[in-house]
């Protein structure tokens, strides 16, 4: 059920209570979940935080501790699925889940004792209604138990002949009722979307209860950003939940100009601006961003002798010396940094690029230390995809929490070092798809498969990398492309997962238009495909829309994909 008031019926609940945290490995879950353990801090909540990365560990942390815990709090996992058939809980187990992935699972949300929804109130959810997919089993189970024994058999007869007739209507009711039911569900379960970014919820439930710190802010703001780097909101989303986050920093980080010293060096203030839609820039030279940032590398097709030419076009016209671009931007003349963005803009709208402005927020602490919300994102995403052994499968996602905390600058620093490199490979994959027509058309989508022995190909193995790298793909293919058939089609993308067991991993992304809604609908197709052929695939993933597969059902498993969705 969806919990109407969550300081009421969420927070005061587990209060006193030992609680099980289950995180996703997303960075907006960690925010959420830095959130949450602050607000536990502040109250002395005892509580457990294991990192899950798929059902499977979901499944087996629960089995693990379900006896020492009967509270359960799920960050960015859970709302999609059944539960209680998943897990098989006690009957005094309490889950309380906080999920951006939707539709929400009907089941989840109807079910009144051991499952909370922690949902912001104004998404648009358009669950189907209670009556139109649950049906009492009281209306079948009335038979012909209760015929009275007519005294006449011609009476007898007649009322047995009412009784065929009203049976037979009754189930032609029933088969009419349950075709109904499977066509409304399948319209609500059709399409996976994302709903508000489960740290914007988390520090809602902070502000309701006046302990929203300026920090929790911060991690409400990179999980909103988290949400659309990955491309899973749309424009009109984001733009709206950055509306309401800037009221919130307007509120926390006022301050009286006037005053020389109103502010300590060490203090950390938040910021509303208009910045570039450029990766990463102030911590590397504006020449590599604009190489590694797929929306100017797509636009100027960087990837051809002519796209190269034309971004020393775009940097001639802006009167940028090549000396000056190429060095670290923090060592870039004051006199260029001053007027860069107006510069960049103006440039860039000669050359098509009239979306190289975006809202963002940036944080300060002391004189020295500048981030864009978009850096922590990127940072904290690479350090949890680290395919650097380092001790202990969670070392990662330990590693990637502890770079959101303002004390872990080093942590940060790391994780901007990783993330250039996983920019630089992922620009360097898309760039040999394209030239070597590795994207092909199957029909009803693109398809694209990285081989074994390709150049970082351990980097995509991991979700949250082979999907930047699918988004990346696409849109370069679609700028590419002559093709306007080709250009309106979602794309497949395979990369090899483990070579000795024979597995690939497979993500399916939604076209790149304009106006799309960013709704996908490979997760259905996904399932039914491998259940009509009988592939052996792995649904591991809290997206839908990735899957792990054995490399030699592939080829059947891609048929069936095309005939059902021809």
């Amino acid at each position: 059920m969806f919990v109407p008031d969550s300081r009421r019926d969420f927070y005061d609940v587990i209060l006193s209570q030992r609680v099980l945290l289950l995180v996703a490995s997303d960075v907006d879950a960690l925010c959420a979940c830095k959130i949450l353990q602050a607000l536990f801090q502040c109250d002395h909540v005892q509580y457990t935080l294991v990192p899950v990365s798929g059902w499977q560990e979901l499944e087996t942390a629960f089995l693990e501790h379900k006896d020492q815990f009967k509270y359960f709090v799920l960050i960015n996992c859970g709302a999609n699925v059944d539960l209680l058939e998943i897990l098989q809980p006690e009957e005094d187990t309490f889950f309380f889940v906080c999920d951006s992935h939707r539709p929400i699972n009907v089941v989840n949300v109807y079910n009144d004792t051991q499952i909370k929804l922690l949902v912001k109130p104004d998404d648009e959810l358009d669950v189907p209604a209670y009556d139109d997919i649950f049906r009492d089993e009281e209306d079948e189970e009335e038979d012909s138990e209760n015929e009275s024994e007519g005294s006449e058999p011609s009476e007898k007869r007649r009322r047995l002949e009412e009784d065929i007739i009203e049976r037979t209507m009754k189930r032609r009711q029933r088969r009419e009722w349950e075709a109904r039911r499977r066509e409304i569900l399948f319209d609500y379960e059709q399409y996976e979307y994302h709903g508000t970014s489960s740290a914007m919820v988390m520090f809602d439930l902070a502000w309701m209860m006046s302990k929203d710190l300026n920090d929790m802010l911060w991690w409400a703001i990179v999980g909103l950003t988290d949400q659309w780097v990955q491309d899973k909101i749309t424009q009109m989303k984001y733009v709206t939940d950055i509306g309401i986050l800037q009221r919130h920093v307007s509120r926390h980080n006022h301050r009286n100009e006037d005053e020389e010293h109103s502010l300590s060096i060490d203090c950390m203030r938040i910021a509303f601006e208009y910045d570039l839609r450029l990766a990463l820039y102030q911590h590397w030279s504006l020449y590599e961003s604009l190489c590694n940032t797929s929306y100017t590398s797509a636009n100027l097709k960087l990837w051809s002798v002519q796209g190269q030419k034309r971004l020393q076009e775009f940097l001639a016209d802006m009167g940028l010396p090549l000396k000056q671009v190429k060095q670290k931007f923090n060592s870039m003349d004051m006199s260029l940094k001053e007027n860069l963005r107006e510069m960049i803009e103006e440039s860039a709208n000669k050359f098509g690029m009239k979306d190289l402005r975006v809202q963002t927020f940036s944080i300060h602490f002391g004189f020295k230390n500048k981030f864009s919300a978009s850096d922590i994102v990127y940072a904290t995403a690479s350090l949890m995809e680290n395919i650097e052994k380092e001790g202990p499968e969670t070392t990662n996602f330990i590693k990637a929490l502890d770079s959101l905390s303002r004390g872990n600058l080093d942590k940060l620093h790391q994780g901007l070092d990783l993330a250039k490199k996983q920019l630089r490979a992922i620009q360097q994959t898309v760039a040999s798809c394209i030239c070597t027509n590795l994207v092909i058309s199957q029909g009803p989508f693109l398809y694209c498969s990285l081989m074994e022995g390709t150049p970082d190909v351990k980097l995509f193995s991991k979700p949250v990398s082979l999907c930047l790298l699918s988004k990346y793909l696409l849109k370069s293919f679609v700028c590419s492309t002559k093709n306007k058939r080709c250009k309106l089609l979602p794309l497949i993308m395979a990369a090899p997962m483990d070579v000795e067991q024979g597995t690939v991993i497979m993500v399916g992304i939604p076209p790149e238009t304009e106006s799309s809604d960013k709704k996908n609908f490979f997760g259905r197709a996904f399932e039914k495909a491998a259940d009509s052929t009988n592939s052996r695939t792995l649904h591991n993933h809290f997206d839908m829309s990735i899957i792990e597969l054995k490399t030699e059902d592939r080829s059947k498993f891609l048929d069936a994909l095309i005939s059902l969705l021809s």
